[in-house]
């Protein structure tokens, strides 16, 4: 049995939002082990429904000793003592929680009432007529706040018994009120779509509760649990029937067919599952593929604006920008003008970078627009922070990841720019569009206006998106959108060789000269025993001629094993950034964070305006006897944004010394080098290889097994996606 704490509330030091409560409480009995407590007042923090001042409560938890605010007890779950004795209850009925109520009505009620005054109100309120001068809105109004004080502090006692925490037994209460006993009655399951609570842990609660594992409204919550896993899982837009049958047996084994069949069709009759020609869909995925479809062929049959003497401005360009162009990036810039919608594709070294400045050059003069009026019209954008800078730095003009264009709230996951409140840039210009999923393009085109161009701009040839479709390649496979593929190498020298391989790669037509050093490539062969030792010497060296590790990026394919990521991080840190007297550290789990470690980010937070995979220094460890929020923070620099991370925030970090080539994507670095093990094997196909050795700028250094490079490049067999935007684009 774990310990308690019994005692009398007596104040709030700090209430949020989701009933998370720091507070102080004066002991008045405790489990024999915490009796030294007895008569101190001592912090408590946990999550709390309507904690009253003065209240008695018995709390059950365990001791925390804070590095700064010293003894502390963590509730995980708690009982509402009611009050017995006269001056108990008066205190009660004249505390915050009763509006209106002062200690002179408060003594009048109980004075005429007794001691079991409370329990005589919830029974029949009326009784409180039997106090003097007391108004009928006087008595509805005690009797209404008692009532749902006496009913909320039950369901979440009833809540905490069934198995959830009181973080989650305060988030359904908060999202069903009065409603929640008989909403989990009825179908405890509803609290996976209305909650951010898992189907794993709601399940579990429910079985707890002797819900039938056939259970219909078991089976019908794991259908759409399934269907949503797997296919982020595997980047599928849908299921096939036997995909589905399979995965719920790893629930339910042997599950007659007919159950299933039974709850499929509740659910598509009810519209949360589409089934088209055998695939079933979550219904907004199906939406949301459906509104791709349909907003995009309408812009590709749009009418075409033919600009006059596009031709001559395009040589003007050439002669102002000293640039000469090729005829395809002639034919993009002048499709990019004309068009509705186009997409631009190619290879590292292809000139799509130039592309975009020429665009947005001309775009501006053609309509004669200054600066704000430019500004005003053109949307820059890409997935990454790390793209949208680039592009910045590329046209001169500002760039931001499409979360923050779209106005990303993390809490609600909702955008502020939608097709209620959209915005009405006219040339909308998106860089690495292989990143993007079908749910993020889906709320970017209901965030814009039909009086758009728009220029989609990306590497078919690199990884998909993270979450699932496969949008570059569906479209350009439709044929409905004008394509220009530029395959025109420009080297930074005769000698560069990056370009080179990534064609190569391609093509599947290694030649021998990937083992040969150039300019901007060298291949370093050692065996997979050898690797890790060969990138500390390299690092080293790198280090020693002056290479800021800012300024270049190890990247490898897995984080788990000896030439893993996670193990190199540790051997990186030492070399880049090893402790020293004056820098400050701090441990989270295994991980020590030190001043100046180059970190990862792990999410989006477009509040900070920070996402996914863009990468900083820690300038300071604040520990928590000098911090503003009383715990350890980090103070991280993403070029120039500064952030501050609580503990509570450390999750959403990385060490950065070496990162996944996964999180690389979207970025750019002067200098790559990148390990090739055989322990890899299970990582290792074309597009990966091509995408890590395309994020090099100027350099790239492969060290380890050339047999497992080439393994690499000739597997083509990674996960084939299930997609059926092509489908939707050609029916609709």
């Amino acid at each position: 049995m774990d310990n308690y704490i019994k005692g009398i509330y007596k104040q709030s030091i700090f209430t949020g939002d989701n009933g998370y409560n720091i507070g102080l409480l004066k002991v008045t009995d405790t489990s024999n082990e915490l009796s030294d407590y007895i008569g101190r007042t001592i912090t408590i923090t946990g999550y709390f429904d309507h904690i009253n001042t003065n209240d008695n409560y018995i709390l059950h938890g365990e001791t925390y000793n804070h590095p700064k605010y010293g003894f502390q007890y963590n509730v995980n779950h708690y009982e509402r003592i009611k009050p017995e004795d006269k001056d108990g209850i008066i205190a009660f009925l004249s505390s915050d929680l009763f509006k209106g109520v002062g200690i002179n009505l408060a003594t009048s009620i109980v004075n005429r009432l007794g001691l079991n005054a409370l329990e005589q109100i919830l029974e029949d309120k009326t009784c409180l007529y039997q106090v003097p001068k007391i108004s009928k809105k006087k008595i509805d109004s005690i009797y209404n706040t008692l009532a749902k004080y006496e009913e909320s502090h039950a369901t979440i006692v009833s809540l905490t018994e069934m198995g959830f925490t009181m973080r989650e037994a305060m988030e359904i209460y908060n999202e069903y009120k009065n409603n929640t006993i008989s909403i989990i009655n009825n179908n405890i399951y509803k609290i996976i779509e209305d909650t951010t609570i898992s189907f794993n842990k709601v399940d579990n609660v429910a079985l707890n509760m002797d819900y039938d594992s056939l259970d219909e409204r078991r089976i019908t919550a794991l259908i759409i649990h399934v269907i949503k896993t797997k296919t982020f899982e595997q980047g599928d837009t849908y299921l096939y029937y036997d995909e589905i049958y399979n995965e719920i047996n790893k629930y339910v084994n042997n599950i007659d067919e007919e159950i299933i069949n039974n709850c499929l069709d509740e659910l598509e009759a009810n519209l949360n599952i589409i089934v088209d020609d055998l695939k079933y869909f979550i219904k907004e995925v199906y939406d949301q593929e459906n509104f791709i479809a349909t907003k995009i062929n309408y812009l590709a049959n749009k009418k075409i604006n033919k600009i006059s003497n596009i031709e001559k401005n395009i040589n003007a360009l050439e002669i102002d920008s000293g640039i000469k162009y090729n005829e395809k990036q002639k034919l993009a810039i002048k499709k990019a003008l004309e068009n509705n919608i186009l997409i631009i594709t190619g290879g590292p070294g292809t000139g799509k970078t130039t592309i975009i400045k020429a665009i947005v050059t001309l775009y501006k003069k053609i309509n004669k627009y200054n600066n704000d009026e430019l500004l005003e019209k053109l949307a820059l954008l890409a997935p990454t922070g790390r793209a949208s800078k680039r592009m910045s730095e590329s046209t001169t003009y500002p760039a931001t990841t499409i979360h923050r264009f779209l106005k990303w709230n993390k809490e609600s996951n909702e955008f502020g720019v939608n097709e209620f409140n959209p915005d009405y840039s006219h040339l909308i210009i998106i860089d690495e569009v292989s990143m993007i999923d079908n749910n993020l393009m889906d709320n970017l085109l209901r965030g814009l206006t039909k009086n758009i161009k728009l220029i989609l701009v990306g590497d078919i040839n690199q990884l998909p998106s993270v979450g699932p479709g496969m949008i570059l390649k569906d479209l350009i496979e439709s044929k409905k959108i004008d394509i220009i593929k530029l395959d025109t190498l420009y080297r930074q020298d005769e000698n560069s060789y990056i370009p080179v391989l990534a064609s190569e790669i391609n093509s599947n037509k290694l030649s021998d000269d990937f083992v040969k050093k150039t300019t901007d490539y060298q291949f370093l062969p050692c065996t997979n025993q050898g690797i890790v030792s060969s990138i500390i010497n390299l690092c080293t060296k790198l280090k020693n001629k002056g290479y800021d590790y800012k300024r270049f990026q190890v990247m490898a394919p897995m984080y788990a094993g000896i030439v893993g990521i996670d193990n190199l991080n540790k051997h990186l840190q030492e070399i880049f950034n090893p402790p020293t007297k004056s820098k400050k550290e701090i441990k989270y789990g295994d991980i020590i964070y030190r001043e100046n470690d180059k970190v990862l980010q792990l999410v989006n937070i477009p509040d900070d305006n920070v996402f996914n995979g863009d990468i900083g220094i820690i300038t300071r460890i604040i520990p928590s006897n000098i911090s503003k929020s009383g715990k350890n923070e980090i103070e991280i620099d993403f070029d120039g944004n500064i952030v501050i991370y609580e503990s509570k925030d450390f999750i959403n970090i990385k060490h950065g010394f070496i990162i996944s080539i996964h999180k690389a994507q979207g970025s750019e670095f002067e200098l790559v080098v990148m390990p090739m093990s055989s322990s890899y094997r299970r990582m290792l196909y074309r597009k990966l290889i091509y995408t890590g050795i395309t994020r090099a700028r100027k350099k790239l250094i492969i060290i380890g097994e050339p047999n497992a490079f080439k393994y690499g490049v000739e597997n083509t067999s990674e996960i084939s996606r299930k997609t059926d935007l092509l489908n939707k684009m050609n029916n609709n």
